[in-house]
């Protein structure tokens, strides 16, 4: 069963057909919308700030959300996938976008919609990432704007897949 604490009187709370992995870590002030996916060894953690997650959002295997004690929050929009083994620390993530595997993305970012920040990519604190474009590098700098092919091809289909793998994991 996941580890679901309460923290300084903060318990987490999950919406509607969500899927949390057995050895899922979520703590503290989150609040969690419908039909989100925590994976594997994911790790959310809400015990200095809060951390807000829409709908249809998937924090993949080893994953980390945090923050930092009375400065940054964490807030995550709609439609969104967190990869593999990537840190989102105290910024904001809008709709509609792709953390890669291994992304960093630090205090105080603010991800636009219908973005991509790639696999591997360190996105440095404060950085602002435009609507519709791909960060990628480190530090992570805009590499290209998101074609429709590119937001239907990644972006909707990893979060729509991730809505079908949580299906296989409720049985």
């Amino acid at each position: 069963m996941a580890l679901i604490k309460t923290v300084n009187g903060h318990t987490p709370t999950i919406g509607n057909d969500c899927y949390i992995a057995e050895n899922a870590t979520i703590v503290g002030q989150v609040t969690m919308g419908n039909q989100c996916s925590v994976w594997f060894n994911a790790v959310v953690r809400g015990d200095v700030n809060s951390i807000v997650i829409g709908n249809k959002v998937n924090i993949q295997d080893g994953a980390v959300l945090h923050c930092t004690y009375q400065k940054t929050k964490v807030v995550i929009g709609n439609n969104v996938s967190i990869g593999h083994n990537a840190l989102v620390h105290g910024c904001t993530i809008h709709d509609n976008v792709l953390i890669g595997m291994g992304a960093i993305v630090m205090d105080n970012c603010v991800i636009g919609s219908n973005s991509i920040v790639a696999a591997g990519a360190v996105v440095l604190e404060n950085t602002v990432v435009p609507e519709g474009c791909v960060y990628a590098g480190v530090p992570a700098k805009k590499v290209k704007d998101i074609s429709p092919e590119l937001q239907n091809g990644e972006i909707n289909r990893i979060a729509n897949n991730y809505v079908m793998y949580s299906s296989w994991f409720k049985q």
